[in-house]
């Protein structure tokens, strides 16, 4: 349990980070304390994508994989992060995601931030 809650801090810490970054990733709200909670949700939400469609799609686009030597991961994480944007629409939170390059900046950025507080945050076990 506990690494779940820090795997979610990350993702939420790393969606923070792109927000700041990049001004086509969108979080909006009324105060700090609702943007957090949005922030958390997204997270959540971008963790439960990551965790059932990204294996299915990373199988699938084997082959491309492979011939670019693992750099279509970039493609998978954008397509992951957009998503969750439309995910988030669709639940009525305030974070969007604009454009498919957004996404690829965005989700280049996530992985770094996210790998970072994993190393630094402790994980339970």
């Amino acid at each position: 349990m506990m690494n779940f809650v820090v795997k979610t801090i990350a993702n939420a810490g790393a969606l923070a980070v792109a927000v700041w970054l990049l001004d086509k990733i969108t979080l909006t709200g009324d105060s700090t304390g609702k943007k957090i909670g949005t922030l958390m949700v997204v997270a959540l939400l971008f963790g439960l994508v990551n965790f059932l469609v990204k294996p299915l799609v990373k199988l699938l686009s084997l082959p491309l994989l492979i011939l670019t030597l693992g750099l279509f991961t970039l493609v998978v994480n954008a397509l992951m992060l957009l998503l969750t944007s439309w995910l988030a629409d669709k639940l009525d939170l305030s974070f969007h995601v604009e454009g498919f390059w957004t996404a690829v900046l965005g989700g280049l950025i996530i992985s770094v931030v996210s790998w970072a507080l994993h190393i630094v945050l402790p994980d339970g076990d």
